[in-house]
C-alpha cells in the first residue's frame, strides 16, 4: 500500500487519490506534500549523517536546511553523529535518520513502515514520544504499519487490520477489539484481535 501511495507500483485495481488529486497525474507535487521512512531504508554509506539530510532537503526544497537538520537531530537524539559516515552508524541510529529525513519538509502525510523496528525499548519509546510531539506540532497525518500491536494502540486513532491483501478489520482501537473478539470490554486488546487474526488466516 506504501509502495502505491508513493507511486512505486500501480494497484491492480481503482486509482489513489491524496490531497483530493490524482496521483497519476500530479505525482510530483504530491510527494512534494508527503514523506516515508523505512528502517530497511539505505542511505549512501560514505556520506556523513549531515551531507545525507542536505541532499534530501535540496530535494524538498526545505529554506534553512541547516537549521531544519540540527534541530531535527537533535529532537531524535543524534545531534552528536552529524559528521559521521552512515556506513559507521548501528541499525538503531540510522533509524533515526531517516526519521530525520522524513520530517524534513514538515509533511502533511507522513509514511512510516516499522519505524521503531531496530530500536530497542528505550530507543523506541523516546522515538515514539517524538513522534506524537511532531505530529503535534505540524498537524502531520501518519500512516503508521507495525506488528507492534502496543504501539499501534499508543500511536493510531484508527487502524485497519489486512492480511492477504484483504481489510479484515477496520476502525478506532476499542472498536476493532470488539468486532474480531466479539466482547463489550472497555479498553483495547489489539495483542489478541492480531493473534486471532492470525490463527483465522492460518486455517
Amino acid at each position: 500500500m506504501i509502495h502505491v501511495m508513493l507511486g512505486l507500483i500501480s494497484p491492480s485495481a481503482g486509482a489513489v487519490r491524496l490531497f483530493g488529486t490524482s496521483l497519476e497525474t500530479n505525482r510530483e507535487q504530491i510527494l512534494q506534500r508527503l514523506n516515508f521512512t523505512s528502517p530497511y531504508m539505505a542511505f549512501p554509506a560514505r556520506l556523513t549523517v549531515l551531507e545525507n539530510l542536505t541532499v534530501f532537503a535540496r530535494i524538498y526544497n526545505v529554506r534553512e536546511p541547516l537549521e531544519k537538520i540540527i534541530e531535527l537531530l537533535e529532537r531524535f537524539g543524534i545531534a552528536h553523529l552529524k559528521n559521521t559516515p552512515i556506513s559507521r552508524l548501528s541499525s538503531g541510529e540510522t533509524t533515526r535518520v531517516g526519521l530525520c529525513k522524513a520530517f524534513l519538509n514538515n509533511p502533511e502525510l507522513l509514511l512510516l513502515d516499522e519505524p521503531t523496528a531496530y530500536l530497542d525499548l528505550q530507543a523506541a519509546l523516546q522515538v515514539r514520544d517524538v513522534l506524537l510531539d511532531l505530529q503535534g506540532t505540524y498537524g502531520t497525518t501518519i500512516l503508521y504499519t507495525s506488528h507492534n500491536m502496543l504501539e499501534v494502540q499508543r500511536m493510531c486513532d484508527r487502524i485497519i487490520f489486512l492480511s492477504q491483501g484483504r481489510v479484515i478489520a477496520a476502525g478506532t482501537p476499542i472498536e476493532v477489539t470488539r468486532e474480531i473478539l466479539k466482547e463489550n470490554g472497555d479498553a483495547p486488546a489489539l495483542d489478541e484481535v492480531f493473534i486471532r487474526i492470525a490463527e483465522r488466516s492460518a486455517t
